[in-house]
């Protein structure tokens, strides 16, 4: 009985696991890409890629493949660990500034840049956005020491809402 049991779940294990795996379409996204963030409706696509020998994220329409202009974050690279918000409002990123790495969000809906500085000392290293864009999740490194440090943006920036929920229009974000 036991070893029906473990077999029966085995085999489901299999099959609820299986997906559909499709290749982005050869103009979604260059040929070396890493660090891919999907917005929570499935619209969008942020990359990390090479251009002219420096990391930079690229924000694509996964149904067409058009690049999507980036305000403030084509000046300020290398980019690493973007993250979307729900409907691709917020696109947050590990960018430089000078010798100082930072997290800096976009927002492309009222095309306003809100630069995160952390305390002396701690460099961001990875950035995850909440679906809302209320908080946001960082590593760090700080003297060698791995910590995740959560920062409420809900005093900064206005919530990215799934449908059904004061959604952002098409229009708003293809600018």
């Amino acid at each position: 009985m036991t070893r029906l049991l473990i077999a029966v779940l085995l085999a489901l294990s299999v099959w609820g696991c299986e997906g559909r795996s499709t290749r982005a379409p050869s103009g979604l996204v260059a040929s070396q890409q890493q660090d891919p963030a999907l917005s929570g409706d499935g619209r969008l696509l942020a990359v990390i890629v090479d251009q002219n020998g420096r990391p930079t994220v690229q924000l694509r329409n996964v149904q067409g493949g058009a690049q999507l202009r980036l305000r403030h974050l084509s000046r300020h690279q290398p980019h690493s660990s973007p993250s979307l918000s729900w409907n691709g409002r917020y696109l947050a990123v590990v960018t430089q500034r000078g010798n100082h790495r930072m997290v800096l969000i976009e927002d492309r809906q009222s095309g306003k840049a809100h630069p995160l500085r952390l305390p002396s000392g701690r460099d961001p290293v990875q950035v995850s956005l909440a679906p809302d864009a209320r908080q946001i999740a960082i590593q760090t490194a700080d003297q060698g020491r791995w910590r995740i440090e959560l920062i409420d943006l809900s005093g900064l920036i206005e919530p990215d809402r799934p449908a059904g929920q004061r959604r952002t229009t098409p229009s708003e974000l293809n600018r």
